[in-house]
């Protein structure tokens, strides 16, 4: 509800993943996030290649720099590395 509020209101959301079926399951509703105005993303990148094949995570030392990229209405690329 926050996020929806917030959205509503013409603000950006920046959204932090770290979810297991990330290429899988939810890769269709990321990307269609991805796709939306004023929704944007932390950095991802595959979490566990190996034992994981579908895994992400979002780089949490790159948050400061979303937020101000997000701030400013711009997503920080690249968005997936």
């Amino acid at each position: 509800m926050a996020v929806k509020s917030h959205i509503r209101n013409n603000r950006p959301a920046l959204l932090c993943a770290a979810t297991n079926d990330a290429l899988a399951g939810s890769a269709k509703n990321i990307g269609i996030l991805m796709n939306l105005r004023n929704y944007f993303f932390v950095p991802l990148r595959q979490d566990d290649t190996q034992n994981k094949p579908t895994s992400v995570i979002s780089d949490f030392a790159k948050i400061p720099e979303a937020v101000e990229s997000a701030l400013r209405g711009v997503q920080l690329q690249p968005v997936i590395f």
